[in-house]
């Protein structure tokens, strides 16, 4: 069971720059249904690596679905080889997006997100409607049943 709070915390302890994208945003947006992870995209700048390998660091950070005993080491010279991690902590899941279907890279979704308090800390969440275009850019039939939910959610307020 992923420990959402502290997985959140360990961010925001160290000013992770990410904005939350997936299950966990619905949620954030309204939804009821359930997510097993988080998902996030990051900012790429070297300053923000550093602080993301310094906060799942203490986690026991692992490739998820690799199996046990393959090399892997969690540090920055890793975050810059690659792009997008599922990964998998003693708090939990998430998975890190240097880029998403549909979004591209952090800067192009900050101005579709806003601050939206969770788990009593504020952090930055991609706007509902982003949330819908990013969902239907990856079409996975769970993706598709969770737009009509966030579409029925923006009717009821208005949005």
């Amino acid at each position: 069971m992923t420990d959402y709070s502290g997985l959140l915390r360990a961010l925001h302890q160290e000013a992770v720059e990410f904005i939350l994208i997936g299950g966990l945003a619905a949620v954030a947006h309204g939804s009821s249904r359930f997510t097993a992870d988080i998902d996030v995209v990051y900012r790429r700048t070297p300053q923000n690596l550093a602080r993301l390998v310094k906060a799942l660091q203490p986690h026991g950070v692992y490739l998820r679905g690799a199996p046990r005993g393959l090399p892997f080491r969690w540090d920055v010279p890793a975050l810059q080889a690659g792009l997008n991690f599922t990964l998998e902590t003693n708090l939990g899941d998430i998975d890190l997006f240097g880029e998403v279907a549909g979004g591209g890279a952090y800067e192009n979704l900050l101005n579709d997100s806003e601050e939206i308090e969770l788990f009593g800390l504020r952090h930055r969440v991609v706007s509902r409607r982003r949330l819908i275009a990013l969902k239907r850019a990856a079409g996975r039939p769970r993706d598709l049943e969770a737009i009509a939910e966030l579409e029925a959610l923006g009717e009821e307020s208005g949005a």
